[in-house]
């Protein structure tokens, strides 16, 4: 039996792939609890700096699996903590994050990409929040997520029609960092996970965390994160020695010390 997430280390950047492909990398329990595990192997890898997460070119994942949930009730998802309970780690990941998508992202797989922190993407790519055609509504981060990406006018088309975005939509809404050919968005994403990988990984995940925080909070809050964090940083070998390497003209060397 094929595994539904394949790992895969190229160097210091892990290569996550999701392997469902008879139902389009549709999201269920084992997919999820696949994909926490290896991100908690990734995390504790130091010689990892950089995680990138990928489907097939049909799809990067074209949603949660409808057929596990049909038959659940309210007690169900409560009592299980559905959601919860296994899909969001990714959201606590601490080091960065590329989502190469091709083909289809709907529902829990835009939603997955969004927790990522940078969104390649296919030419062919489509996103979408359809949970509204089934009854239901985005679970996993959609409306919260979505509006701050693109905005609240945006997110409202997209989750009261449950319309496909394109890519080049996704990229002027904010949503896509970057747009290649179908047949090279994984091998650039690869690319710009080894270059952010030879950067030290405590600054990495400092400022992951930073920009996260001007999510969470208010400008001044966020400001002063920023500033204390910028403090810390003056404690690390590695500034030390990217200044060093700055001034004689050499490549840094980082410990990720």
């Amino acid at each position: 039996m094929s595994a539904v997430v394949v790992f895969e280390k190229r160097d210091k950047v892990a290569l996550l792939r999701l392997n469902r492909p008879e139902v389009f990398n549709a999201l269920n329990d084992e997919v999820m609890d696949k994909l926490g595990r290896t991100l908690d192997a990734c995390e504790a890898d130091e010689d990892i700096g950089c995680v990138v997460i990928t489907g097939s070119d049909k799809a990067f994942a074209a949603g949660a699996d409808i057929a596990a949930m049909k038959d659940w009730v309210y007690m169900d998802v409560y009592k299980s903590n559905f959601i919860t309970r296994n899909w969001e780690r990714l959201k606590t990941f601490r080091k960065p994050v590329i989502a190469a998508v091709s083909g289809l992202a709907m529902g829990g797989g835009c939603e997955l990409a969004m927790m990522c922190d940078m969104v390649f993407a296919a030419e062919t790519a489509k996103f979408a929040l359809p949970e509204v055609k089934l009854a239901v509504i985005p679970g996993a981060g959609g409306t919260q997520r979505m509006p701050r990406a693109v905005g609240k006018a945006k997110a409202m088309d997209l989750v009261f029609t449950g319309r496909f975005m394109d890519a080049t939509e996704a990229e002027r809404a904010g949503l896509v960092s970057r747009i290649y050919p179908a047949d090279s968005v994984l091998d650039e994403a690869l690319a710009t996970a080894a270059e952010i990988s030879r950067h030290s990984l405590p600054v990495l995940m400092m400022l992951k965390e930073s920009v996260n925080r001007a999510y969470e909070s208010s400008l001044n809050e966020g400001l002063l994160f920023e500033r204390r964090t910028l403090h810390a940083v003056f404690a690390l070998d590695d500034r030390r020695e990217g200044m060093a390497a700055f001034l004689d003209k050499r490549k840094p060397q980082f410990t990720n010390r």
